[in-house]
């Protein structure tokens, strides 16, 4: 019996000792495995460490300094805009936006503080909702939130700030347009620069203006200025606690247009009255100083107020301009592209006379109205007897120019490849550079194009329609003009611009913009002082004879120009005076006329009158 149970203690001891060391490896194991975990976590707190602290140690000190230390933008003044005689054209007005920086806005009440700032600014929450997650991008730069709010609405602000921890009020200007229908074509217009533009100057803030068109936009490097801005210490709020330092702001450049704005503001309301008395609604000037290429009015109807899109023109309104079949947007003076008509003829007169296709006595005849090629017949305006050439431009004889651009009888004519150099030389079917945007570059067909394009060989009544300003033939008005002012002033081809002067802030530096030559004509003087005869004589006998009253000689060519199914022309004149001494070019387009020239000539006379007058 004390032998069974000396077997069973040992049998239970051998037991309790495998249970002893089995619980001790359990617990070895367990305490390896947290050992470990605990290892883990320490070699990954460390590496955080030194990302933070090495790696990124610099960039979060930076953040750490830009949450104290903030700088605040100071807005530059942008240059205005004067005419040659310095009548302010654009000036700068008080104006106030209000911005957001993201970093300083709370998150936990973003909801109802947006609905509080919808109903102060009466803007739609989900606008300022999307304006806010862009601003999440770049969240210590500021954000426009609404631009220039009323005086009631900035009142409202200010009594409530507190409300609003990460939104402020920014004093800027905006741009204030003087007669803005008469000089809208020309100064275009500046606004808050959108998402896409900052793509493209990425050293603009979100906050900035840029111009959009005209003057404002081409000239925007020399209008904007530098910015300043204030260094401040800020709270976590962004509240600003001291100044640390301050960079003053540099205002833009003065622009002196070389536009005369009483010249402008004349050949606008003449325009005007001219078209009301019809059911005509769209015309165009433009005046050159043949001298230089200084433009000296640019003139388009209908137009469109400018100061609308400086103050952030509403939905509504934009709607009704781009729906306008008037289309008051477009500048017609510069991006139309129309049939010239008759106001080739001087241009082909030349060309004829320089390839030695007539002579000054060569004598054509009129074929009673009407020149006749096989079973096609090609029309003149009216029976002009037989006409050298300062007679053919004075009456402007349709006949005459068939023969010397197509060819006829024992007369070779030009052909169009030669009428194509011509035209080219003088301006036609290439933009002329002038210094804003939208010009276009017309149209002067040749054989080549014809057969590539059209499938068709050129047939000579293509050339007859050619050389008198239609078929396949298109110009714009100032291409017109410029052709003419190269003849007025002896054979250069100036490039157009309505910027003379840039003027810094100071007034202490100026920058003259200088005549630009594109090309000499290779035309001789002698041809050009015929051509320049036959444009006196239309005046003088021909088809202007309104105009021999004027205080001044004048020298000009009249132009129709049939387009649609309906029967309608363009009218067109275009001039130059002083005769001897030219000192403006000047072409005036009546769309859609059903007067031929009628409407434009009146038009020019009442200008120069004014113009020459001695208490102008």
């Amino acid at each position: 019996m004390k032998k069974g149970l000396e077997i069973e203690d040992y049998v239970l001891t051998t037991s309790a000792q495998e249970a002893v060391h089995l619980e001790k490896s359990l617990g070895k194991k367990w305490f390896n495995f947290f050992w470990w975990i605990l290892v883990f976590f320490m070699l990954l707190l460390a590496g955080r460490l030194v990302y933070l602290t090495i790696i990124k140690g610099g960039y979060y000190q930076q953040v750490s300094k830009a949450n104290s230390i903030r700088s605040i933008t100071i807005q530059s003044a942008r240059g205005r805009i004067f005419d040659r005689s310095g009548s302010l054209l654009v000036n700068n007005i008080p104006s106030v936006d209000v911005i957001a920086v993201w970093a300083d806005i709370p998150k936990d009440n973003l909801n109802e503080m947006i609905d509080r700032l919808s109903e102060l600014l009466k803007i739609n929450q989900g606008e300022i909702l999307a304006k806010l997650t862009l601003a999440e991008e770049t969240p210590l730069s500021p954000i426009l939130i609404a631009e220039d709010i009323s005086q009631e609405q900035m009142l409202l602000f200010l009594e409530n700030a507190q409300d609003f921890p990460g939104i402020k009020i920014e004093k800027t200007a905006v741009r204030q347009y003087v007669d803005s229908l008469i000089f809208s074509h020309i100064l275009g217009y500046e606004g808050k620069i959108e998402k896409e533009e900052l793509e493209e100057n990425p050293d603009y803030l979100l906050t900035d203006y840029i111009g959009k068109q005209g003057i404002e936009k081409s000239y925007e490097k020399y209008l904007r200025g530098q910015h300043g801005s204030l260094q401040v210490e800020v709270d976590s709020r962004g509240n600003i606690k001291r100044e640390v330092g301050l960079i003053n702001p540099v205002a833009g450049n003065d622009l002196i247009l070389s536009i005369d704005a009483a010249l402008e503001k004349k050949i606008y309301d003449s325009l005007l009255a001219n078209i009301e008395k019809s059911e005509v609604k769209t015309a165009a000037a433009i005046a050159l100083d043949p001298q230089t290429g200084e433009v000296l009015a640019l003139v388009t109807l209908p137009s469109f107020d400018n100061n609308l899109f400086a103050r952030k023109i509403s939905q509504d309104q934009y709607l009704d301009l781009i729906n306008n079949p008037d289309k008051p947007l477009f500048n017609r003076a510069i991006s139309g592209e129309y049939a010239p008509g008759s106001t080739v003829k001087p241009v082909l007169a030349a060309a004829a006379l320089a390839e030695n296709v007539i002579t000054p006595q060569t004598i054509v005849s009129g074929l009673g109205g009407v020149l006749r090629i096989g079973n096609f017949s090609f029309g003149d305006w009216k029976v002009h007897g037989p006409s050298d050439v300062r007679t053919a431009i004075a009456e402007s004889n349709d006949i005459f120019f068939y023969t010397v651009g197509g060819g006829y009888g024992n007369i070779e004519g030009l052909g169009m490849s030669r009428m194509k150099k011509y035209y080219n030389m003088f301006g036609y079917g290439q933009t002329l550079g002038i210094d804003i945007q939208g010009e276009a570059d017309g149209f002067i067909p040749d054989e080549q194009w014809k057969l590539d394009v059209l499938g068709e060989r050129w047939y000579i009544g293509n050339s007859y329609h050619a050389s008198i300003g239609q078929g396949y033939v298109s110009a714009t008005p100032l291409q017109i003009v410029s052709s003419v002012a190269t003849i007025a002033n002896g054979g250069t081809l100036y490039r157009p611009h309505l910027v003379s002067q840039i003027r810094n802030s100071a007034q202490d530096e100026i920058e003259d913009i200088k005549p630009e030559v594109i090309r000499k004509v290779e035309v001789s003087s002698d041809i050009l002082q015929v051509v320049r005869e036959g444009m006196r004589k239309t005046v003088e006998a021909g088809t202007a004879q309104q105009l021999k009253t004027l205080p001044v000689a004048v020298a000009g060519k009249t132009g129709t120009a049939q387009f649609g199914s309906e029967d309608k022309t363009h009218a067109w004149f275009v001039s130059f005076a002083p005769y001897d001494d030219p000192q403006i070019a000047m072409i005036v387009l009546i769309e859609g006329s059903s007067e031929d020239h009628a409407s434009a000539v009146p038009a020019t006379k009442e200008i120069y009158d004014w113009y020459f007058s001695e208490d102008k």
